[in-house]
């Protein structure tokens, strides 16, 4: 199937998002638009049958459900999908901090080739075994022993020195998502961690600066990003999601899963105090049994109960990581659990931040390829990472560009710097010449009897 789009490809190539949750597999297929916006052209969704917490469990299923989201999609932006960014969490990834020191042999002015020979260096770094580094996030550099620049693109200097956030993940898992996409025939174009990619959707510059908690509520994991002065300062992944509040449901109130699933979205509070004593849902029973009364108040309880624990994790990882009193933007929530209600609530109690939820409505583009309705719907924290997958893929394509403008910048000649093949003739000319002046006197001293000792000239043999 031939792309329907092809006008401006070039200047703006198809990018598709490729989420595997725990609860379902999303494909965004999207491209650059105007004002840093994204233009979504198609959004395929399926069931996830094969994904526990985060983690590749079942090949086969997982590719099945990549397949049927990849055929949604494609049906809807009729455009042969083949490449994908695809999102990475789980409880298995891990970060650390380094360091990175580079020295030039002159002072020229930093390029993006100079940041990159410093990430590769990071690369190289020898992991527990079993691991493998997936990003290598600059934070601060030190260029000649001034600390504390963000962007050292463009400025002199021959010592240049960064801090680096450094993220792995286990080697297996990375593996099997890929085998997944591999066997879905599909290709992976860059693995992302998927809060960052979330982050990307939901946050704007001026957060990520005053210092931002990101928190992503999935089905089987919950991811935080800390951010403080624009830069990521803190990543971590809690095996725990709204797949095990639904487990809490279906086991304290003795009903199915996918009735216990109904009733969370439906019916779901995450503070009891918020609900009427005498409000009661009526679940049908099973083949024929009598039906089912449940206190909304008791729902709201089971919970409860199970956000605070989230919660509190959450809040660990924020003192953990040192920055719980620069937190000026507070806490954002995404994911398909932030549409649980009073969540906020129970977050700014819990943790005394102010708390928002983040929509992933900001950078997307107004779009002819999508009705209204499905339009209206990928305005969900739901979708957050999708979004965010497709404005990360844009960004590697912008940062390729500017590093392909460096290079041609690289080769071009600078007046002063390099010679004309007609200046380098003259040169070699001159030489001629006064080696054919130098070679003449010499052999005129020697004819006069000169007196050369062996010391006279070092290169003697």
């Amino acid at each position: 199937m031939k792309p329907r789009i092809t006008e401006n490809e070039k200047e703006n190539p198809i990018i598709v998002g490729l989420d595997i949750g725990t609860t379902k597999i999303c494909v965004t297929v999207g491209r650059r638009s105007g004002a840093n916006k994204v233009e979504l052209l198609g959004v395929g969704k399926a069931e996830s049958a094969g994904v526990n917490r985060g983690v590749v469990a079942n090949i086969q299923k997982t590719v099945t459900s990549i397949r049927e989201a990849v055929a949604v999609a494609e049906g809807q932006s009729n455009v042969d999908i083949k490449v994908v960014n695809v999102g990475i969490a789980g409880q298995h990834i891990k970060s650390i901090q380094h360091r990175g020191i580079l020295t030039k042999n002159d002072d020229d002015e930093i390029g993006r080739i100079d940041i990159e020979r410093l990430i590769s260096d990071m690369y190289k770094l020898v992991l527990p075994p079993g691991e493998e580094i997936i990003h290598v996030l600059p934070q601060e550099f030190t260029i000649d022993n001034e600390p504390g620049i963000k962007e050292p693109i463009g400025m002199a200097g021959r010592r240049v020195e960064a801090n680096f956030h450094i993220i792995s993940g286990r080697v297996t898992d990375i593996k099997n998502i890929k085998r997944c996409v591999d066997n879905s025939d599909l290709e992976v174009s860059e693995l992302i961690l998927e809060p960052l990619a979330s982050s990307e959707a939901v946050l704007d510059e001026e957060e990520k600066t005053a210092g931002v908690v990101l928190v992503d509520i999935g089905g089987g994991t919950t991811d935080v990003a800390i951010f403080h002065e624009g830069i990521i300062r803190h990543t971590a992944v809690i095996p725990l999601g709204g797949n095990i509040v639904t487990e809490d449901i279906r086991q304290g109130c003795s009903v199915l899963r996918n009735q216990a699933e109904q009733l969370k979205v439906r019916y779901g509070s995450a503070l009891a105090d918020e609900n009427k004593d005498n409000e009661v849902i009526c679940v049908p029973g099973i083949r024929g049994r009598e039906p089912k009364e449940i206190s909304v108040k008791n729902l709201a309880y089971i919970i409860q109960a199970r956000m605070e624990e989230i919660i509190e994790h959450v809040y660990y990882e924020i003192k953990a990581s040192g920055y719980e009193d620069k937190l000026i933007a507070g806490i954002v929530i995404t994911g398909g659990g932030a549409q649980l209600k009073h969540l906020v609530q129970l977050v700014e109690y819990i943790t005394g931040i102010d708390c928002r939820i983040g929509y992933p409505n900001e950078y997307l583009a107004k779009t002819d390829m999508l009705n209204k309705q499905a339009f209206d719907e990928l305005k969900s924290p739901l979708y957050a990472t999708g979004i965010g997958l497709l404005i990360k893929g844009i960004q590697s394509i912008e940062e390729e560009e500017k590093r392909d403008e460096e290079r041609t910048t690289r080769k071009t000649p600078v007046a002063g710097k390099e010679k004309s093949k007609d200046d380098v003739k003259v040169i070699a000319e001159g030489q001629s010449r006064k080696e054919g002046w130098l070679s003449r006197f010499l052999g005129d001293w020697i004819k006069d009897g000169a007196d050369i000792d062996d010391d006279t000239f070092i290169g003697k043999k």
